[in-house]
């Protein structure tokens, strides 16, 4: 199988590209050589066969080649509110997520938060995960990858909402909480989930005035990194082979 990467540039129409430095460095690192295939997508739909052209010491050429109209995204669309987890863990969870189909992430700070950042320091952190997510589509075949929001606190992202329309919104909860929702006839849903200790219950009221309904994964407690991906997992084993 062809090497894999992804191009922030329009592919649609184009001939011959120069590599970004990104994918360019990629394809010097595995010492491809003019003639050798590669597969590029582009984040907009479906993925081209390509072919290295010429290759310099900063700069690699390849000629675009045929479209494949291939999509490898879930049914319903799933966005990620977390409240971060410290350490690597979000590092970890935005790459599971992303091989797993999540639409979009939107990182929070939340009362009980241990990663708090905020500012240039936010910037960068939201920069890297979005690099994991390429990376993390690059492996797992995705044809769009999913973005990665900007840092903001929970009140404040949760005024930003507005009416709820066709999103179902779910809070990932221990409290009076329900089954998860039918799926099968859903096309989007905002997932809502604490950091280290959870959401206190100022926040989660908040949330559910806002529209979200307590749902549970079951009866045990996952941590902060593994509940939004059980539900992920849960969503694809159910909706797959739907749309």
């Amino acid at each position: 199988m062809p090497p894999r990467f992804h191009v922030d540039l329009p592919l649609a129409g184009a001939a011959e590209i120069t590599l970004p430095e990104g994918a360019a460095r990629h394809v010097q690192v595995l010492r491809l050589q003019p003639g050798d295939a590669l597969t590029l997508f582009d984040g907009r739909g479906g993925e081209w066969m390509a072919e290295v052209t010429a290759m310099g010491r900063r700069e690699v050429s390849v000629r675009i080649g045929a479209h494949a109209n291939v999509s490898r995204e879930l049914p319903l669309a799933v966005t990620l509110a977390v409240g971060m987890p410290a350490n690597e863990r979000m590092d970890a969870l935005v790459e599971k997520a992303c091989e797993l189909g999540v639409a979009a992430i939107q990182p929070l700070l939340c009362e009980r938060s241990v990663l708090r950042t905020a500012g240039e320091r936010a910037q960068k952190k939201v920069a890297h995960w979005q690099g994991v997510a390429v990376a993390a589509c690059e492996q797992s075949g995705r044809t769009r990858v999913p973005t990665v929001a900007p840092v903001m606190a929970l009140p404040q992202w949760l005024a930003s909402l507005g009416p709820r329309g066709d999103a179902v919104r779910i809070v990932l909860s221990l409290r009076d909480a329900h089954p998860l929702p039918a799926l099968r006839q859903l096309r989007e849903m905002i997932s809502l989930s604490g950091p280290e200790g959870g959401l206190s219950a100022a926040e989660e009221d908040s949330a559910r005035r806002c529209g979200f309904q307590a749902a549970s994964l079951g009866a045990r407690t996952l941590r902060a990194d593994t509940a939004p991906l059980a539900l992920l997992a849960h969503v694809g084993l159910t909706t797959e082979g739907l749309a």
